[in-house]
């Protein structure tokens, strides 16, 4: 379990290193953070609307509808800037020094296959919506497992549609291909970074009442206020960073499933071991 740990805990090290060369990485979750945002605004008011139509014919079928085109522009968005992130994050494996414009301009140059992975991440997240609605509770056990299995076969999805430029359907089975290939069942990195994180936003939560109590038990308002200003700004930092560094991490797998060989800055030992299929 402790060597399991020191890996996970490597392979994030040597992520948080190729990010530390290239901070503008940030840039791309930043936009798309606020991008989604906007796109929730967009269609939080349509969505209110409908419930006026509560009891009416084909209000189920509407809700459905506007459900879908969200989450198709929503992906869109998601998937289009984690392709620019990715791209340029395999620039700099390269040993390239890519720019956020390089990045873009990997990301424009497959608007198309971005916008068609966009539909079919939306159909799935549709039908496992109206799964969940139908069964209930064993709805929500059969989604869970369905979304977890969708979650490992398309890991490696953004990394293919940059590296090989196919079609959405293609890069799917390219992409369950190379993880079936590369670790078999096991994710101890996938859920090792994650697990990385959590401790550390628990950290962070901590942290931030216990000062958040001491800064009230002072009973200064501007003191309160930088506390919470801090806390927040801590916060958003750290999504961000986790959000670059998944990129990061997953351009690097790809190379490694692909070719190999992870590029600079990643020790190929480290990740075959966390890797092997189980015995």
């Amino acid at each position: 379990m402790f060597d399991r740990f020191k890996r996970s805990y490597a392979l994030v090290k040597a992520s948080a290193s190729v990010l530390r060369q290239d901070t503008h990485l940030l840039v791309f979750p930043l936009i798309s953070g606020l991008a989604s945002l906007a796109v929730v605004l967009c269609f939080a008011l349509p969505m209110f609307g409908l419930s006026a139509f509560d009891g009416m014919s084909g209000q189920k079928a509407m809700l459905y509808s506007t459900g879908f085109a969200f989450y198709v522009v929503q992906y869109f968005v998601i998937f289009y800037f984690n392709v620019a992130l990715v791209g340029a994050t395999m620039m700099r494996l390269d040993g390239g020094a890519p720019t956020v414009r390089d990045g873009l301009n990997i990301a424009n140059s497959r608007l198309g296959t971005i916008f068609g992975y966009a539909v079919i991440a939306a159909t799935v997240g549709v039908i496992l919506r109206a799964i969940q609605e139908r069964l209930g509770f064993v709805g929500r056990i059969i989604v869970g497992l369905l979304g977890v299995g969708w979650t490992v076969a398309t890991f490696l999805v953004v990394p293919v549609l940059v590296a090989r430029n196919k079609g959405p359907i293609e890069s799917i089975k390219d992409s369950a291909m190379l993880l079936k290939q590369t670790w078999g069942e096991n994710v101890i990195g996938q859920v090792g970074m994650s697990a990385f994180f959590g401790l550390m936003f628990i950290a962070l939560f901590l942290g931030g009442a216990g000062l958040l109590l001491l800064a009230a038990y002072s009973g200064s308002a501007v003191l309160i206020g930088l506390v919470v200003v801090a806390f927040v700004l801590l916060l958003l930092t750290g999504f961000l960073v986790q959000s670059a560094l998944a990129g990061i991490y997953s351009a690097a797998l790809y190379r490694y499933a692909a070719n190999g060989e992870a590029g600079l800055g990643f020790d190929n030992g480290t990740l075959k071991a966390a890797f092997q299929p189980k015995a």
